[in-house]
């Protein structure tokens, strides 16, 4: 009894020991999480952001209301550029850096038709949070191929040239259409990668980027992305609606029940009305790109020769590919990109957007319903109302 007894001395010290054993214990036991559940500094930050946020939204509600979970998309930049494009680049690289990816820290992927230099790899790595990768594109991707007549192309281009069609007598901006097409995507570099966001040296982004645009588009189930719609030039694609159509007549089981033919037709598909997603930004879904119906698709035209008699975009072929390809909820406008590629612009204007975003541009400069847009028929086909600010 003398041993149990001997800890209740009425001294302060012992008091204070006592209580504080028991102030451990009750901590340990009762408040302590089990290993399953500690925190790191990591996740603790990330919960405490998305305290911010509120539960999934609408698509049709503001991107800034998403959440923020802790699994990061599997997706990268990527730009074709020579090593001249260096320090047109640069000001790109900065420019999506400082308004978006400082804050996410996406990989970069650099494709080139020959090897990049130290310089360019030195240069570009410094300005990119994310892991750069330098590729370079196999020799029969970015070359003539062999079912392509060398008389006819030869004619073909000096026909465009005398009609000033622009690039119309340039063999490599027939390769870089043919490689953004069909070829881009797969290229091992990109072979870990879900989602893709296409940027090209000279570009501006306006506006801060505040929320994770890769997990947007994933929770949402986009597929495609864009911020200017336009009208491409005629006299670059006389026949592409034709081989489009078709392959529509061999292939109708590729098409979307829910597509949105109305968008690039003005007549139910008897003709194209030249409308396409202006493609020197946009952020897709590679699933879509690797699906059977794309891949079949771009064999048909490439076969067809258009990319060399003619000068075929990648940008209409991949806007008709998504647009009858995908549901039409898979395409996504992104309205609160502000945007720059000479001369168009992309500026939001709303005045809340532009104010959260801290955007620099004018509005009255946005080319979203200026002569030449299609964003008119996208808003008539969508039913959304047309801004009046």
């Amino acid at each position: 009894m003398a041993g149990l007894l001997a800890p209740r001395v009425k001294s302060k010290i012992g008091r204070t020991t006592v209580l504080s054993i028991l102030l451990v214990f009750f901590i340990y036991f009762f408040l302590w999480p089990s290993p399953g559940e500690i925190i790191t500094n990591d996740e603790m930050n990330q919960q405490q952001q998305s305290k911010s946020f509120s539960e999934i939204p609408p698509k049709s509600q503001s991107p800034r209301a998403l959440p923020n979970p802790v699994k990061k998309v599997k997706a990268t930049f990527v730009t074709l550029a020579r090593n001249a494009d260096l320090w047109e680049l640069l000001s790109s690289i900065q420019s999506i850096e400082d308004r978006f990816n400082s804050k996410f820290g996406y990989d970069w992927v650099f494709l080139n038709d020959e090897p990049f230099t130290d310089e360019f790899i030195e240069e570009t790595t410094k300005s990119i949070s994310g892991t750069t990768k330098y590729g370079v594109i196999p020799y029969d991707q970015w070359s003539v191929p062999l079912w392509i007549n060398s008389e006819r192309f030869k004619e073909a281009r000096e026909d465009m040239a005398s009609r000033g069609v622009i690039y119309g007598d340039s063999i490599s901006y027939r390769h870089m259409c043919r490689y953004e097409s069909g070829f881009f995507f797969r290229h091992p570099l990109m072979d870990e990668y879900e989602y893709y966001w296409r940027v090209e040296p000279s570009v501006k982004f306006y506006c801060d980027i505040n929320y994770d645009i890769f997990k947007f588009m994933k929770q949402n189930d986009y597929q495609y992305g864009f911020t200017i719609a336009m009208q491409e030039y005629r006299e670059t694609i006389p026949t592409l609606w034709d081989k489009t159509v078709e392959f529509m007549d061999k292939y109708p089981h590729f098409i979307a029940e829910e597509n949105s033919m109305p968008l690039i037709s003005d007549d139910d598909g008897a003709s194209y009305n030249l409308c396409h997603f202006w493609s020197n930004f946009e952020i897709g879904k590679l699933d879509f790109l690797r699906s059977k119906a794309y891949l079949s698709y771009f064999e048909y035209l490439d076969k067809a020769g258009g990319f060399f008699y003619e000068r075929w975009g990648d940008a209409p072929v991949h806007s008709i590919a998504a647009s009858l390809f995908l549901d039409k909820e898979q395409i996504h406008y992104f309205d609160d990109v502000g945007y720059y590629h000479g001369p168009f612009t992309s500026c939001p204007r709303n005045e809340k957007v532009r104010k959260e975003g801290r955007c620099s541009c004018n509005p009255k400069e946005d080319f979203s319903f200026q002569i030449g847009s299609c964003m008119n028929k996208y808003y008539k086909f969508r039913g959304i109302k047309k801004p009046s600010y």
